[in-house]
């Protein structure tokens, strides 16, 4: 492990599988945290490749019932527009991974990605908000918020040069992408940085240089630098192929 600072760390492991299951064991971890103090788990999960092996390990006999199902709380950091079936919805993703789990249908809270997107933003910010108990101006606070990295450096659907960037009034938001003509649907930078922990996940040798730039670069340009927790912890869970150096 290297420590990268107080609150931000970053966990290098040999490859892929050996990187899911340091994920998962700190899954496990934050969730029996949470469920001793609060009586519940409040995680928001990523879609993308990486992240799958994770939850299969999670499903898997050695790691199922090392978490409270029942007792947790399953949301998503962002969203395609596409219907729950469609093979590119990160719904559809977590479930398949995910099916061997009896998780309650009602702890389940999907972004909607076959409603408008401005629709399915507002929908999501009210179920976050009944969910938290939220007063009007409260953030949820998230006990775990996972978070892929893009090669542009996005992260969720938080793109560079797009306005959620900017958005500090909404909980979620429809963010217009350009290079894929098409809204995406995600947390605000708000949310994310209100979270107790945000664990990024990243692996292979693509991601490497956009690595190095997210950690070793001065300043905010890319939207994955702009993840910091305000009062909570950062952790980046990355291979030996990605880490590089």
């Amino acid at each position: 492990m290297t420590t990268l600072s107080a609150k931000r760390e970053m966990r290098v492991h040999r490859d892929l599988e050996e990187l899911s299951r340091a994920t998962a064991d700190f899954f496990c971890e934050v969730g029996h945290q949470a469920v001793h103090q609060g009586g519940e788990l409040f995680v928001a999960l990523s879609g993308g490749s990486t992240p799958r092996r994770m939850y299969e390990i999670l499903a898997g006999d050695d790691y199922r019932d090392r978490v409270d199902w029942s007792r947790t709380q399953l949301f998503w950091s962002d969203e395609r527009c596409v219907p729950p079936d469609d093979p590119q919805s990160n719904y559809r993703m977590v479930t398949e991974a995910l099916a061997p789990v009896a998780i309650p249908p009602l702890n389940v809270h999907r972004l909607r990605g076959e409603d408008p997107p401005e629709v399915a933003a507002q929908k999501y910010e009210g179920e976050l908000r009944q969910t938290f108990r939220l007063l009007s101006d409260d953030l949820p606070r998230f006990d775990l918020i996972l978070l892929g990295l893009g090669e542009d450096g996005h992260t969720a659907s938080l793109f560079p040069g797009t306005s959620a960037l900017n958005d500090t009034t909404h909980l979620v938001a429809a963010n217009y992408v350009e290079k894929f003509k098409t809204h995406r649907l995600t947390l605000t930078l708000p949310v994310i940085n209100h979270a107790a922990n945000v664990a990024f996940l990243v692996s292979g040798a693509g991601k490497r240089t956009i690595l190095q730039r997210v950690l070793e670069e001065p300043g905010d340009s890319l939207p994955a630098q702009r993840v910091h927790p305000s009062n909570g912890r950062l952790l980046w869970f990355v291979d030996e192929a990605a880490a590089g150096r």
